[in-house]
């Protein structure tokens, strides 16, 4: 099994978290946004996972020069191998996923890195293909999928009246990688675009067409990483599921000087804490201190220094200096609120 990770976008709606490092590795509870989804994804998959291929941008386009390497090392935590690719021009959904054709083969997973999900299910491989859906209230708003005795039928985008509450997340599973690649060469040679670019729902509907039958993935919970709130909220539910599951992401190492700590929490190693209270669902990152302040409901990246603050909402970059009395800010990486 293979997990392809298209990954190109500069993330402008989380700028300006995303000037200095791309939005899939924007950590999130301690972890890469990225490395979260490839988990989950090897969580509900019953194969080894072989190769994981991830699609960046060019360094021109904000992608630091580290980048491969830290996306290298993701996939070897995993006992993957991995590859990474360039897509030099955005050129839609399917394109990206044609920059990776070297590693189009055998069952593969397709994941674009915007987003986490919770699953509770096993992913039949024996099916030609998957699509990971999610109930939503505002149908009009996604690209979302009709069933009929537990197959997926149609594929409609943006309905203005109410055909499906099955909104898709951007996760699928193709059974074959190669016959996935020739249809998207098929768009490409013929250059068959909309809106002026490849798309990959055009690929689902000639592969359904052509009598390949997608099953739905079905995940008990959502969560976007696109702006800053929705990223904050998914920072929240990602440690409400480590805490419900045991797991302690508080560095041992943390010194506490008359401050507390509400969990859940995710506080990285070599923290100093003063006259503080941190929670409930805050993330601050390794090497930062907080003096005199409240933190609560946010995501501080590492080497923050946090003085006389109250909280709530906030997105903080890394080697960020805040000091005041604001409450719902979004400052990115090196910046020095005093």
């Amino acid at each position: 099994m293979k997990i392809i990770v298209p990954m190109a976008g500069i993330g402008s709606r989380l700028r300006p978290h995303t000037l200095t490092v791309p939005k899939p590795l924007t950590v999130i509870a301690g972890k890469p946004i990225v490395q979260r989804l490839v988990e989950d994804i090897a969580s509900v998959i019953n194969q080894k996972i072989d190769e994981i291929a991830f699609i960046i941008g060019p360094t021109a386009k904000g992608f630091p020069a580290d980048t491969e390497q830290k996306l290298l090392k993701i996939a070897s935590e995993l006992g993957a191998k991995g590859s990474v690719y360039v897509q030099e021009e955005a050129m839609g959904t399917a394109h990206a996923i044609y920059c990776a054709k070297e590693s189009l083969s055998g069952p593969c997973v397709v994941a674009y890195a915007d987003t986490l999900f919770k699953a509770d299910f096993t992913l039949d491989t024996n099916a030609d293909g998957a699509i990971w859906v999610s109930k939503v209230d505002n149908p009009s708003a996604f690209g979302v999928v009709k069933l009929q005795d537990g197959f997926i039928t149609d594929f409609v985008e943006k309905p203005k009246d109410f055909v499906s509450d099955l909104a898709i997340i951007g996760i699928y599973f193709f059974k074959s990688g190669e016959k996935l690649l020739e249809e998207i060469q098929y768009l490409i040679d013929n250059d068959l675009r909309e809106n002026n670019e490849y798309q990959l729902t055009n690929v689902l509907e000639s592969l359904k067409q052509q009598g390949a039958k997608f099953i739905p993935g079905t995940v008990s919970a959502w969560m976007d990483c696109g702006k800053k709130d929705p990223t904050v909220d998914t920072n929240k539910q990602v440690l409400g599921f480590e805490y419900a599951e045991g797991n302690n992401l508080v560095s041992e190492d943390v010194v506490l000087n008359n401050s507390e700590i509400i969990q859940p929490c995710f506080i990285g190693k070599n923290v100093v804490l003063n006259n503080s209270k941190i929670g409930p669902f805050v993330s601050l990152g390794a090497n930062s201190v907080v003096n005199n302040s409240i933190i609560e409901n946010s995501l501080l990246q590492s080497n923050v220094t946090i003085l006389n603050a109250n909280l709530d909402n906030a997105m903080i970059g890394n080697h960020a200096i805040f000091n005041g009395k604001f409450t719902s800010v979004s400052i990115g990486d090196y910046t020095e609120l005093t």
